[in-house]
């Protein structure tokens, strides 16, 4: 932890030292929320969201706050340790033509349903019953923004396989339509909270609140399936395209996948009670919890495993967080410089126009420094360096 702010109605406590303003007065307004339990927690890839710092960890007494799981509810990472050791550049371009080809990016989905069985199998509301059309089309499919596939070489020596994905255009719906719903019914409360904090929040008792935790808990399954089928797939693609020593790859010779999710929000006891953690754009990091923690494009991603930090509500970053906003990114970096810069550390990127260096690597912080102000809250059990990378 760098440092304590105790000027406001509960503590924020922050692993990083050089937060945005427009973040640090996020989290003065969560630290002054009416429900929040015992302090807020601000991991070290912290910057702006709506309503809640990226990055933030926030503990609710019976009330739960749409804006501070996010609009992509379940994102998250995953990560498969391959027998592979070795692999050359030409494998591995045939492996990102043919994901291109079988695993849809950005806007696009699948042109027919998929297969229920990679659907979750919980209850439906509302609004997820009314997308469940859309949704069966959606998984298996990456979006767009910084959602990546990424092939990586790990520091055991093997090759390991990565994805960053989230709920596509489930979770946003959910997001927006119970946000909406929030701004509507605190309304009519008269509890002094500023409506331009963003933090407009629902009653776990009420029926509304009942409601929103049912779908966001199916949005979060759903961002595993998404993440569980395109892993399939990208297995299938690696076992064809790039055979072991002995032949062709079998299930055998890919490990256990990890998983770990960031936006959404879980009953937990902290500090004596039973409160719900709050978890956007940071990850559960219980003690002997498995974690991933991905850099950029051109820098290192880490497993990891918890610490169990009291003061983090055993939490931790979700990544190196942005140093810029996309459209500072795109106005202020030189896409030569950054393409030259992958170029050199031989990496197969994914900068090919302007628009695209709202994902470079510069437009992010440094993953080393995240890492080391973190050191209390995960241990570093692989180091995985890029090979090659498909982003949406």
């Amino acid at each position: 932890m760098k440092k304590i702010i105790e000027t406001e109605k509960i503590p924020i406590k922050l692993w990083l030292d050089d937060i945005e303003e427009e973040a640090l007065q996020q989290a003065r307004n969560i630290a002054n929320f009416p429900h929040a339990h015992q302090h807020v927690a601000i991991m070290p890839d912290a910057h702006l969201g709506y309503g809640m710092p990226i990055g933030g960890v926030l503990a609710t007494r019976g009330v739960i706050i749409p804006n501070a799981v996010g609009v992509d509810i379940g994102c998250g990472m995953c990560a498969v340790k391959t027998a592979l050791t070795e692999v050359t550049r030409d494998q591995l371009k045939d492996v990102m033509g043919k994901i291109r080809g079988q695993v849809p990016l950005g806007m696009t989905r699948h042109s027919k349903s998929q297969d229920k069985r990679y659907m979750p199998d919980l209850p439906l509301g509302p609004i997820c019953k009314r997308e469940y059309g859309n949704a069966i089309k959606q998984v298996g499919t990456l979006g767009g923004g910084n959602h990546f596939i990424e092939i990586q070489k790990g520091s055991d020596g093997h090759i390991w396989l990565m994805i960053h994905s989230g709920s596509r255009n489930l979770g946003y719906t959910v997001a927006s339509h119970y946000n909406k719903l929030a701004i509507k019914e605190n309304q009519k409360k008269r509890d002094g909270l500023p409506k331009q904090w963003q933090l407009a929040y629902f009653k776990l008792s009420s029926s509304a609140g009942k409601m929103y935790l049912k779908e966001m808990e199916y949005c979060v399954a759903f961002a595993l399936a998404n993440r569980r089928l395109m892993m399939e797939r990208l297995m299938e693609i690696v076992a064809e395209a790039m055979p072991g020593p002995s032949g062709p790859l079998s299930s055998g010779d890919f490990a256990r996948m990890i998983n770990i999710a960031h936006n959404y929000a879980a009953l937990e006891t902290h500090f004596g009670e039973a409160v719900y953690v709050h978890r956007k754009g940071a990850t559960s990091a219980r003690k002997g919890e498995d974690g991933i923690i991905p850099g950029s494009q051109g820098t290192r991603s880490y497993v990891v495993k918890g610490l169990g930090c009291k003061d983090s509500f055993s939490s931790c970053s979700h990544g190196a967080g942005r140093r810029m906003s996309r459209t500072q990114a795109r106005k202020v970096l030189d896409l030569q410089t950054e393409k030259e810069r992958l170029d050199r550390l031989g990496v197969i990127h994914a900068l090919r126009h302007v628009r695209d260096l709202d994902e470079a690597s510069s437009a992010y912080k440094d993953i080393d420094r995240v890492m080391e102000n973190q050191k209390d809250l995960v241990e570093v059990v692989m180091e995985l360096t890029p090979l090659a990378v498909v982003k949406g």
